[in-house]
């Protein structure tokens, strides 16, 4: 691995540590990254996990340190996303995640659109929601969450940031708090299954973690210092840009491969 590799990975892990802390998102920038250093994709699939479980370590104990992690509740959500993750997982190890892409963009389009559209929802706390305990619904839901997350991880915080705000009652500094804390619990049980497949290349993920571990925490700081209506705005940001990319108007790997190529 050269000079030039290393800072690369680190670059770029900044980047998703950032964007996944605050929203989710990010993994399209590591996963086509990883790519084009000449990792196949079940291996940078599986390779990208062990930066975010690390990231969202550093992410999970800052939010619990500035007191905005709710517990018990957050943990027992992220139960069935563990049990979800795995068969997400085993299904990857054998798929491609191109077929998914589409899906991931309409999907994301219309979490924009609703965002934009009830902003309030998603700026303030449901406080009886937020109080109330975990229904057979909101298991079904966090399981299937997980499973997509064991498949391909890219965009599931949009997905647990909906599930948070508009199921458990969140506002989004708490939401992004829980979206770490059940992301944490399930990843390492899906990293399993990709080790178990030789599917991780241990260099390019360690490498890579020193940046996702800065970034998550320099995220988690301004998340709580800047409130809801910040994140509300990078999260919009983060779904035009990732939406762009899914549908075709531009190419991320494209864009690191002409970047990792140039001379000097």
């Amino acid at each position: 691995m050269g000079t030039i590799e290393v800072v690369a990975l680190i670059l770029a892990g900044l980047m998703v540590g950032f964007i996944n802390t605050l929203a989710g998102g990010g993994s399209i920038i590591s996963l086509s990254l990883l790519m084009v250093l000449g990792l196949p994709p079940n291996v940078a699939n599986g390779t990208n996990r062990i930066a975010i479980i690390i990231q969202n370590i550093m992410a999970t104990a800052s939010f619990r340190q500035q007191k905005v992690l709710v517990m018990p509740k957050s943990l027992y959500l992220g139960i069935p996303a563990v049990v979800g993750s795995v068969a997400g997982a085993l299904i990857a190890v054998e798929l491609s995640e191109d077929l998914l892409r589409s899906a991931m963009g309409v999907i994301m389009l219309f979490m924009l659109v609703f965002i934009l559209y009830n902003p309030k929802k998603w700026l303030n706390e449901d406080q009886a929601g937020s109080a109330r305990g975990i229904s057979l619904k909101q298991v079904v839901i966090f399981f299937f969450i997980g499973m997509y997350g064991g498949f391909i991880q890219v965009g599931v915080g949009y997905l647990l940031l909906a599930a948070l705000v508009v199921g458990a009652g969140f506002d989004l500094v708490k939401s992004n708090a829980a979206k770490v804390l059940v992301i944490l619990m399930y990843l390492p049980f899906s990293l399993v299954v990709f080790l178990l497949n030789d599917d991780v290349n241990w260099s390019y993920g360690l490498v890579m973690t020193i940046g996702n571990v800065t970034g998550a925490f320099i995220a988690s700081r301004l998340a709580v210092k800047k409130g809801t209506a910040f994140i509300r705005y990078v999260i919009i940001a983060v779904i035009l840009l990732t939406a762009g990319h899914l549908f075709g108007l531009y190419d991320f790997q494209a864009l690191f491969d002409q970047w990792i190529s140039r001379p000097g």
